[in-house]
């Protein structure tokens, strides 16, 4: 190239540079694209490498956690096991505890850390190999024995029980079960109670609530005033002589040496007003207790009176002696709370299916430990001037005679059938002028409107014609007499009778045929109700008619219901 270029012209030479020249670029360029691909490539190599050590990293430490995960689990399943056990008594020192596990009895050592003032009795607390207390639990078990609580020991800390064989045995208390009762605080546990013991241990832990027993229980002061009772006026006023009294002018009775009544009994038909009287009763005298206190009675509400409604035929148990046992256990409930100066009324209600009378073979032989043992609870409240027990039935004549003697329900209250005028007292308590009555019966006043619609219905249900004759009776001494709806109207009934009337009145106002209460619709009640109990009559037993009557000493021989013209 040399050779021909020296012998060309200088222009050709200068072709030649220029031609050289480009193909060095040209090489040159192809270099260096060259390295520039080879950069791309070592970058996205060194870009995969280290999101390969990343995703390294993260399974090393995965790794490594699931090894220390491991390693825990080895080291759990290798640790010996725990013992458990329950502290029998308060520790007298910080370092030890009088510990009951797998049935011994042991003094145990604390370990650093648990405090001996958590470790009361009933507590349970977790042992390691070496039976050293190393934690104390506030959970009770939950699995045990059920006994019956009777009283607590001199010492404080034990208690004697009655088990399922009816054999006392000596519990410790636990911390919660300890402790006496104040005005603002409730005993833990009362006699009669059912506890939770562990019988391995011996240590009673919980009260058992036992449904039985508390259902019957209703302690709560009945919202209901003498104001709320109709036709009972000379009832209501001797039963408050016989008990608000004695408890509001203890001084006076105890000056004159009069002893106040232990109780009342409440006798006579049924729906008269019985448990309604007994309900003001409470109510009355705990107001009168709360006022003697200087309490707030404004709300009318009384926390520190009590109202025990005990059922009759709900008393009773097909278990031998479990009668008997809720017997004390009510009674004890009112020494309980008689004890802290608070009235407290026992009200046995349908009292003749439980107490009946010994020996008159009406029922089983049961009442022969029953009536005894209420009558061994009543003579134990002479001494608690706060309790009165009442009671009500409508069999008076089956109640054992023991019960009613002077010093045990000292007074008998007969609650008898309302007559007119204590019929109208009763029909204003519900039909008052606030009520929705038709306006194109209403006058000038309401109140007149309401006169004369008791007027009305006390007409129809005091007529005594062939129309309200309810049965016929025929006495063994040949007299004849009727029994007509006026011999059998209760306060109950009264009260059916209103209620009929607004749900005719609701009736007609939804229909569109009415636009509130009239006397037709109370005079349709009345005719409803007696129609409805036209055909309830027992004529199989006529003796039962001869209390309906009113008739003592004669005998009823033949009961007959009168044809009606709806029957022929």
């Amino acid at each position: 190239m040399i050779a021909v270029t020296e012998g060309r012209s200088p222009a050709g030479r200068d072709q030649d540079r220029v031609t050289l020249d480009r193909a060095e670029l040209a090489r040159l360029r192809e270099a260096v694209d060259e390295g520039a691909r080879s950069d791309r490539e070592k970058s996205i190599k060194i870009d995969a490498l280290g999101a390969r050590n990343v995703r390294l990293a993260e399974l090393l430490k995965d790794s490594r956690d699931q090894l220390r995960t491991l390693k825990g689990e080895v080291e759990r399943l290798g640790t010996p096991p725990s013992t458990y056990g329950v502290v029998l008594k308060d520790p007298t020192d910080p370092d030890t505890a009088e510990v009951m596990a797998a049935g011994r009895r042991m003094r145990l050592t604390l370990a650093p850390g648990v405090d001996a003032s958590d470790l009361t009795a009933g507590v349970t607390v977790r042992l390691n190999e070496a039976m050293t207390v190393v934690e104390a639990s506030a959970e009770l078990p939950v699995t045990g024995v059920t006994a019956v609580f009777r009283d607590v020991l001199a010492d404080g800390e034990r208690a004697r029980v009655v088990m399922g064989n009816d054999e006392e045995h000596i519990v410790h208390l636990s911390a919660g079960l300890r402790g006496g009762r104040t005005a603002t605080r409730p005993a833990p546990v009362r006699p009669g109670d059912a506890v939770l013991v562990d019988p391995k241990s011996a240590v009673a832990f919980e009260v058992v609530p036992k449904a039985e027993v508390d259902e019957l229980l209703l302690e709560e002061i009945p919202m209901v005033d003498y104001s709320d009772i109709g036709g009972l006026g000379p009832q209501i006023e001797q039963i408050r002589d016989a008990i608000e009294l004695p408890f509001i002018h203890h001084d006076l009775y105890r000056e004159f040496h009069l002893s106040p009544p232990k109780g009342v009994l409440l006798y006579g038909p049924p729906g008269c007003g019985k448990t309604l009287i007994a309900k003001a009763v409470a109510h009355s005298l705990a107001r009168a207790a709360a006022q003697s206190r200087g309490e707030d009675v404004t709300d009318g509400r009384y926390p520190n009176s009590y109202f025990l409604s005990i059922k009759g035929p709900e008393l009773l148990n097909k278990y031998v002696g479990e009668t008997e046992r809720h017997i004390r256990a009510i009674f004890e409930r009112a020494r309980e709370k008689a004890t802290e100066g608070n009235p407290v009324i026992v009200f046995f209600d349908e009292m003749d299916s439980i107490f009946r009378t010994r020996g008159s073979g009406v029922s089983s032989d049961m009442e022969t430990t029953i009536v005894p043992q209420l009558l061994a609870e009543i003579d134990g409240v002479e001494d608690l001037r706060n309790v009165i027990v009442i009671g009500a039935s409508n069999r008076e004549d089956m109640i054992d005679p023991a019960i009613l003697r002077p010093g045990r329900l000292d007074l008998k209250i007969r609650i008898d059938r309302p007559d007119r005028d204590a019929a109208g007292d009763i029909l204003a308590k519900y039909i008052t002028p606030d009520l929705r009555f038709d306006p194109s019966e209403i006058g000038t006043t309401g109140q007149d409107h309401v006169r004369e619609i008791i007027s009305r219905i006390l007409d129809r249900l005091y007529t005594r014609d062939e129309s309200t004759t309810y049965v016929h009776l025929v006495y063994a001494s040949g007299r004849r007499a009727s029994l007509y709806l006026a011999d059998l109207t209760s306060g109950a009934m009264l009260r059916n009778i209103v209620d009929r009337a607004k749900k005719l009145a609701i009736k007609d106002i939804v229909h569109g045929s009415g636009q509130g209460l009239t006397t037709d619709d109370f005079l349709d009640a009345v005719d409803a109700e007696f129609a409805e109990n036209t055909d309830l009559p027992n004529t199989s037993n006529p003796q039962e008619w001869a209390r309906l009557s009113g008739v003592r000493g004669e005998r009823v021989v033949e009961v007959s219901v009168p044809r009606r013209e709806e029957d022929l």
